[in-house]
């Protein structure tokens, strides 16, 4: 039976564009080339490069074309950006709750199936019939498939309904076992986790842990600076907790305390306070809290009342196709609760911002929110948890604010991602500028083989360099752009992509064309950690001392 078409929705109006760079040069990837076709990343380099005059055959870049009615319609973005005007929510009914726009899952025949709310249909009297039994297309099936070797992953036999459940139960329960037993109460009071880790933290060791002098053994200088080293980060959490559970926080304090890192059992509410998210005033917290996470389920009530029909098509095409592949390798988001949230995170702000609509990219900045976030409510890695077995109103809460410092982040750099994307395109011409002046023979050499910066640049503009390391590296860099203020994200930024750059200048220089390329898409930072981060951070902020103030020196 076929779907009874919905309601007549407001017209939408649709424009794309493709990025085009400001030489001649031929090029097809400068960001991510395997982030532009319908396939997950598989964490190779595509070369869908070619170099100026080579005769190489890789094809332009497309735009996308105009949206049709048809619902087999989809768009796929080669180095393309589309824009499309929000629908107008206010013919939209208003379900009874949540659950009826929020996704299902199930296991069935050993395969965890995930449904959404596409996969339901409007029946003659406009209510929804369960979703059927078979699967409704070849994409539906195929989806279905791999989220089912995803979590079966785990389990070394053939896929069957038996083991499978049974193996997932035992799973969740463990994972249930990592959820706080205080979680309920640090949903509507954020100092909570921090009171209750501090207290367990900070207990002073005893004479099994004290690092101890051993009779006839000469105490030898690398003890003494561990425990000069222990003795720093225990001062440095005594300030935090005192300048965090406070009545009225210190913002210029708590900037000058997080510039050098946030513990990690701080930051949730460091970051939501250094946003702009939570007032600084302890007493307006739990109120702002509530109001803000009930603002936002009421917004994915709206956005989703309709179910997929009722979805901007081609917005919701785009991100169903990016979140799959958001962080590919980490369980946390191969999960499919954290997917969900993910995808209603990304629709909501992309339809509140109709100037620029869901563009590639933004997904991955959602990640160190969510997972900030998450690491309030556990205990453990929040890169290997799965989110479904947390309280309900715990995981809303960290949906909610993911969405919404997610917001404050974009804000502050939303030129990058409307049309014709002028904030990159500034940010890269004066990072070129920049390196001239700092790396004069690095600049000469890349510019005597023809690279340009839009062929690297371009992607750590757009995905803050997220894409070049990992999400913990990217959280540490995160506690310094906070502590910066809100054109950190935009101005430090381009210092810290410059000092990126200069890093690998010796290297570069002794390579032509194609290895420059390809070096700079597969950098050598898998095993960095805060050292690396905290040195690039160092040396962002000299290069950011020196010539922020040195407008002059910059091309117009």
């Amino acid at each position: 039976m076929n779907p009874i078409s919905p309601p007549a929705r407001p017209h939408i109006a649709v424009h794309s564009t493709h990025f085009t760079p400001t030489s001649s040069t031929d090029w097809d990837d400068a960001w991510d080339s395997g982030s532009d076709s319908e396939e997950p990343r598989r964490g190779t380099i595509a070369n869908s490069w070619k170099r100026k005059g080579s005769s190489s055959s890789s094809t332009a870049p497309k735009q996308v074309p105009p949206r049709s009615n048809s619902a087999s319609s989809s768009s796929t973005l080669a180095f393309s950006y589309t824009h499309v005007n929000a629908p107008d929510p206010g013919s939209y009914p208003q379900p009874k709750t949540i659950e009826e726009a929020a996704p299902r899952s199930r296991v069935q025949n050993g395969w965890t199936i995930v449904r959404t709310s596409s996969d339901r249909k409007l029946s003659g009297d406009g209510e929804t019939e369960p979703p059927r039994a078979d699967h409704s297309t070849d994409a539906d099936v195929e989806g279905d498939m791999i989220l089912g070797e995803l979590e079966t992953d785990f389990d070394s036999g053939e896929p069957g309904a038996s083991n499978t459940t049974t193996h997932l139960s035992t799973q969740s329960k463990q994972m249930a076992a990592l959820v706080r037993e205080d979680a309920e109460e640090i949903v509507n009071d954020p100092l909570q986790s921090i009171r209750q880790r501090a207290k367990r933290r900070d207990v002073s060791p005893g004479p099994s842990q004290r690092s101890q002098k051993q009779p006839g053994k000469q105490h030898d200088e690398n003890s003494e600076k561990l425990m000069r080293e222990r003795s720093i980060r225990t001062n440095r959490r005594h300030k935090f907790f005192d300048c965090l559970t406070g009545q009225d926080v210190n913002i210029a304090e708590l900037r000058k305390l997080a510039w050098a890192g946030i513990p990690a059992d701080f930051r949730p509410l460091a970051w939501q306070l250094l946003l702009g998210y939570l007032p600084l005033p302890a007493s307006l917290r739990t109120a702002t809290l509530a109001r803000k996470r009930s603002e936002y389920l009421s917004m994915v009530e709206l956005a989703f009342a309709r179910g997929r029909e009722g979805l901007d098509q081609q917005i919701w095409h785009q991100i169903e196709i990016d979140v799959p592949r958001t962080r590919p390798g980490v369980r946390l988001w191969m999960h499919a609760a954290t997917q969900r949230s993910l995808e209603r995170v990304l629709y909501v702000w992309a339809i509140r911002h109709p100037a620029s609509g869901y563009v590639q990219g933004i997904n991955d900045l959602a990640t160190p929110f969510f997972q900030v976030f998450l690491s309030a409510y556990i205990d453990s890695d929040p890169e290997d948890f799965d989110p479904s077995v947390l309280p309900k109103n715990a995981l809303d809460a960290i949906e909610a604010d993911s969405f919404w410092c997610l917001s404050r982040l974009l804000d502050g750099i939303q030129d990058n991602y409307i049309f014709a994307q002028p904030g990159i395109v500034r940010s890269v011409k004066r990072m070129a500028e920049l390196v001239s002046r700092i790396d004069a023979p690095l600049h000469a050499h890349l510019e005597s083989q023809s690279v340009e910066f839009i062929q690297f640049a371009f992607r750590w503009m757009n995905c803050l360099l997220m894409r070049e390391i990992s999400v913990q590296n990217t959280i540490r860099m995160w506690d310094t752009y906070l502590a910066e203020g809100p054109d950190a994200f935009s101005q430090f930024h381009l210092y810290v992509c410059s000092a990126f750059l200069v890093r690998w200048s010796e290297k570069l220089r002794q390579m032509d064309f194609q290895g420059i390329i390809m070096f700079l898409q597969s950098l050598p930072t898998q095993d960095w950690g805060d050292h690396e981060i905290e040195l690039l951070l160092s040396e962002a902020f000299v290069l950011n001392s020196i010539w922020h103030n040195a407008q002059s020196h910059f091309g117009k």
